[in-house]
């Protein structure tokens, strides 16, 4: 079966990353859970870990059980790297190639398929700085952005485009995306 590497970033939905390692795990898949710092606001790495049934990187003071860095060695074996969900500064940082945190260190060590789940509010996904960025990663090799939802409630209580794509709609993407 396949690597799949998660990252999850700061947003409300970043609960729905946990759903997505299970129904991966259930498959059969190796998951690995790396998490920004923000996200820990949002999910914590016990509730990842038991998921997915492996430890999860937060910070690189995660990375000293061995001598390669492990956001190297998790882009060196992942099959596909699916940010989940991906906030406007997660983004910002793919496109313009800045890595303060061991995910967008990931990130730019990989070398595989990347799958950009958006998940934001309405009038940040439609910032021209969001969309700009969005437009850069989906002009990458092997990059590909799927929503954010059109419409629906937002945590926030307004009500648009944003939301995370439905769950079983990202496990389908992250399945189409590994190899054969």
């Amino acid at each position: 079966m396949a690597t799949i590497v998660l990252g999850v970033c700061g947003s409300i939905a970043a609960y729905k990353a946990a759903g997505v390692a299970s129904r991966l795990v259930k498959l059969g898949h190796e998951v690995h859970c790396v998490c920004t710092p923000a996200a820990l606001e949002f999910v914590t790495p016990l509730t990842l870990m038991t998921l997915s049934r492996n430890p999860v990187v937060t910070t690189f003071e995660d990375e000293t059980g061995s001598w390669v860095p492990v956001h190297i060695d998790l882009a060196q074996r992942a099959d596909v790297l699916a940010i989940i969900p991906a906030s406007a500064n997660t983004m910002a940082c793919m496109a313009h190639g800045q890595c303060p945190n061991a995910l967008t260190s990931l990130y730019l060590a990989y070398r595989g398929p990347v799958l950009i789940f958006p998940a934001m509010n309405g009038m940040m996904w439609d910032h021209p700085a969001t969309q700009a960025n969005a437009a850069t990663l989906a002009a990458r090799e092997g990059h590909r952005i799927i929503g954010p939802a059109e419409d629906g409630m937002l945590a926030c209580g307004t009500c648009g485009k944003g939301r995370l794509v439905a769950e079983d709609l990202a496990v389908q993407e992250i399945l189409a995306a590994l190899p054969e």
